[in-house]
This record gives C-alpha cells, sequence and structure tokens, in this order.
C-alpha cells in the first residue's frame, strides 16, 4: 500500500480533568526516527506513546508533542515541622534572655523559615490525577495519530495515482525499446551476413571461428533476458502497491533494478531509436524514484 511519509494531525481533548492538546508532524526520512516532546509529569508514559507511534509509521521522521494543563485545583497538606519549631523557640527564646531580640514571633514569621512548614499535593490525589491525565494523554495521541494516517493515506492516493500513470508510461517505453531493438536486429542481420561472407572469403578462416563470430554477435544483441525481467519487475510493483504493508524502500529497490535492465538493453539493442527510448525510460525511472522518496 502506498502511503505518503508526509502529514500533520492536530487536535485538543478538554474535560474536567485538564486540556490536552496533541500535535503530530511527519516528513521523509530513510528509518524511522520518532521524536516524542511530554510535560516532565508524563515522562513514565513516554514508551507507551511511542509503542503507539511504531504501530501505526514504519518509516519517517514523525514528531509528538503533548501540552497538558490541569483543571482542577488540587487538595493541599500544610505539615508543621515541630522539632524544628521546638529547636527555634528555644533559641529565640535564649536570644530573648540575651536582649538579641524582642517582642513574640507572629504566624507569618513561620513562613520566613522553609523548614518550618511543608506545603505538597496530597499523594492519594496526585497519583489519582496523574493516571487520569496519563490515560487521556494515551488516547488524544492515538485520536491523532489516526488523523495523521488519513492525511497519509489521502496524501498516498495522489502518490499512488501518479506512480501507476508513470509505470504505463514505463511498460509502453519498454515495448517501444523491444520494437526499436528488433528493427536494430534487420541491420545487425545485414552487417552478421557481410562479416561472414568476409571470413570465407578468407582461406585461413575455418567453420568453428565463424560460429564463434556468429555467436557474439548474436549474443550481444539478444536482449529477450532483460525484457522478461523488466516485465517482471513491472507485475512486481503492482503487487507491492497492492499489498497492505509499507513498499517504500521496496520499491526503491525496485526502481534500481529496473534501471539496471534498461542499461543493459541500452548497451545490448542495435539501432538509432533505441537510444532515444532508453533516454526517455532512464527519465521516466529518474521521476519514479524522486516520488517514491516520499512512500513510507
Amino acid at each position: 500500500m502506498i502511503k505518503s511519509m508526509t502529514g500533520f494531525a492536530s487536535l485538543t481533548k478538554d474535560d474536567d480533568v485538564a486540556t490536552i492538546a496533541v500535535t503530530i508532524r511527519s516528513v521523509n526520512h530513510k528509518f524511522l526516527d520518532l521524536q516524542v516532546r511530554l510535560p516532565t509529569v508524563l515522562a513514565a508514559i513516554e514508551s507507551r506513546l511511542r509503542a503507539l507511534a511504531q504501530k501505526r509509521v514504519s518509516r519517517g521522521r514523525v514528531e509528538i508533542t503533548v501540552a497538558v494543563q490541569q483543571r482542577r485545583v488540587p487538595a493541599l497538606e500544610v505539615e508543621l515541622n515541630e522539632t524544628f519549631l521546638e529547636a527555634l523557640g528555644g533559641a529565640i527564646d535564649r536570644a530573648r534572655e540575651r536582649g538579641y531580640v524582642s517582642g513574640t514571633m507572629a504566624p507569618g514569621d513561620l513562613l520566613r523559615f522553609p523548614q518550618a512548614l511543608s506545603i505538597r499535593e496530597r499523594a492519594e490525589d496526585a497519583e489519582t490525577d496523574a493516571d487520569q491525565v496519563s490515560t487521556r494523554v494515551e488516547e488524544a495521541v492515538s485520536a491523532a495519530l489516526d488523523e495523521l494516517d488519513a492525511m497519509r493515506v489521502r496524501e498516498g492516493g495522489y502518490l499512488r495515482a501518479d506512480l501507476e500513470s508513470r509505470r504505463a508510461t514505463l511498460s509502453e517505453l519498454f515495448a517501444r525499446a523491444g520494437a526499436a531493438a528488433d528493427d536494430g536486429m534487420v541491420g545487425l542481420q545485414t552487417r552478421l551476413q557481410e562479416r561472414v561472407r568476409e571470413l570465407r572469403a578468407d582461406t585461413l578462416a575455418d567453420e568453428a571461428a565463424i560460429a564463434q563470430e556468429i555467436a557474439k554477435f548474436v549474443g550481444r544483441s539478444d536482449i529477450t533476458e532483460e525484457v522478461v525481467r523488466f516485465r517482471g519487475h513491472l507485475d512486481h510493483w503492482r503487487a507491492l502497491t497492492d499489498s497492505p504493508e509499507p513498499c517504500g524502500r521496496k520499491l526503491d529497490f525496485l526502481l534500481q533494478e529496473m534501471n539496471r535492465e534498461v542499461n543493459t538493453v541500452g548497451s545490448k539493442a542495435e539501432g538509432p531509436a533505441v537510444s532515444e527510448v532508453i533516454v526517455a525510460l532512464k527519465a521516466e525511472l529518474e521521476k519514479m524514484r524522486e516520488q517514491v522518496q516520499n512512500v513510507e
């Protein structure tokens, strides 16, 4: 199946627990390069989010950004450090006896000593909120990945239409190359007959040398194997694009094999018309190679 590696998705989920914003961008890359940006409090679920993405994307550079704003005001606990305050009170009493300080300590004075009071969110509430937010973040990322996949499938449809059109053009061009090679064979046969006559006119030439010369000409010009392989590559291309599996790398390799067959035909086939078609084939293959760089 042809999917584009480029895509974008953005969504916001808002409920009584938190407002969660997810943005996903994907661009071309030879392999899967996954970047996940999360608030520090969600670091524990990064591996789960990566696993979600890896199930949906097999290739490309993918950036997932998550922003969270919790809506519930946390319940706080205030704990008095009595041991510290007893030591502090004793020290102040001694200082007062020596005349270093005067007056009594006001409640506001406790705030000047960080050790005197501990203010924190209730542990059970914090744990519950973290679990709820983590679950909602996973749901939001999964939904964003669905949107990303839909966009990549849609873009992949355009790529497939273009590549299929070019595949058909390749088939037509290669048929023309084969026809041009057949026409060139007529000229080759004429030259071959002249060469045979030259060899037979030579009293020192023997039948084995003549047979060897004929085999060399025929072997150099026969493109039957290349034609069969190229047609097989075209059939394989269609099978890959019809398969549900990602096929970008395989298509890229297949284009290399097609290019190799075209080069071989260009070096073996006879006739000026062959060269013209070979140039057109190579140009079309290069356009397809550029497009395949966008396929997952």
